[in-house]
């Protein structure tokens, strides 16, 4: 089993939903994070921790900054992908799993803008939430060697969903993928999160945020 090295704990993360020590996980060394979004407003209580990523963030408009909650350690396999018997791994395979509270989904969003509920659409994250999310990356970056690169094809969903928009990959290229993705590009899942973020506007503010 792989030591874990680097860093465990997210600076400023809230431990108040941890669930490591509810649910074991495998040590590995992360050179990948996956995204996903929860598609609600507010943190999930992913089953009692059976279904949660690593790390959720959730959205204060008001503070115009995200507060973090850690599940389980960076290094330390999480539970939010499908992982189907005799295929590739998925959770335990390196990743480190980030959920941001909130939807991808268009139709989600105008009906919650109709209704008042605030909320984030990632698709048309306001800077403050994007930065929030790539400052988290640049530590991936500098602290456990996630490369700032990932997929060129980010489709809206619901053409996310499956693999519509094609940005899935196959299992041979998620077993060689270092850097950052989404839900929807890792195989024997079908959920289309994040959607259409502006990927190329987070690689540079995690670019930028290694300045700082």
């Amino acid at each position: 089993m792989p030591n874990k090295t680097g860093p465990q704990r997210y600076p400023g993360a809230s431990r108040d939903r941890w669930y490591q020590d509810d649910f074991d996980g495998r040590a590995m060394e992360v050179n990948v994070v996956v995204l996903h979004t929860t598609e609600g407003r507010s943190l999930p209580d992913y089953q009692g921790g059976a279904l949660a990523p690593n790390l959720t963030a959730v959205p204060d408009p008001a503070a115009r900054k995200l507060k973090w909650y850690q599940h389980f350690d960076i290094d330390v396999s999480s539970r939010a992908l499908r992982n189907k018997l005799g295929g590739v791994e998925t959770n335990t395979l390196n990743v480190c799993q980030a959920e941001l509270v909130g939807t991808c989904d268009p139709k989600t969003h105008a009906k919650w803008k109709d209704a008042g509920k605030a909320h984030i659409y990632w698709p048309q994250a306001p800077e403050w939430a994007l930065l929030g999310v790539a400052r988290f990356l640049a530590w991936m970056h500098v602290e456990h060697d996630v490369p700032l690169r990932g997929p060129a094809l980010w489709p809206a969903y619901p053409k996310s969903y499956g693999n519509e928009g094609g940005q899935r990959m196959s299992g041979a290229k998620w077993n060689g993928f270092k850097g950052v993705c989404g839900h929807m590009h890792v195989p024997e899942n079908a959920h289309g999160d994040p959607g259409a973020v502006d990927f190329d506007r987070l690689i540079k503010l995690a670019k930028a945020a290694l300045e700082e």
